[in-house]
């Protein structure tokens, strides 16, 4: 069983920064494929970003390339996407998963069997 608590979500202007955390539960952390997601009100769960277990791949969202970020630390069971230039349409509420499949298509939602309960970012303009 892995447990998964999102961070670091709020307020924000249109142009600034977050940093949002995923902190795993378990001693495996280091074994999974991890990916965020985000869920605006009125549409689906979408894809941002997924990094490889060893940290080495990550995998962005056409939509998010070039402002967004993923990275992990596995010694603290975290993952971590960094935002940058806000924009209102970057407003929902951003979860992290976790896959134990390494070859996991990683847009997929069904490819993750972990989620965590999401922290909101909303952005102002």
């Amino acid at each position: 069983q892995v447990q998964l608590v999102e961070s670091g979500g709020g307020l924000v202007q249109a142009g600034g920064s977050l940093r949002l955390s995923c902190t795993a539960s378990g001693r495996t952390f280091n074994t999974y494929t991890m990916g965020w997601f985000r869920q605006a009100p009125g549409r689906e769960r979408e894809f941002v970003a997924a990094i490889s277990w060893n940290g080495i791949s990550t995998y962005y969202a056409d939509s998010v390339k070039g402002r967004f970020s993923i990275s992990r630390e596995n010694s603290k069971n975290t993952v971590y996407l960094r935002i940058n230039s806000l924009k209102p349409e970057d407003t929902a509420v951003y979860c992290c998963a976790a896959s134990s499949d390494r070859q996991a298509i990683v847009v997929l939602t069904s490819s993750y069997y972990y989620w965590g309960q999401g922290t909101q970012v909303t952005v102002s303009s």
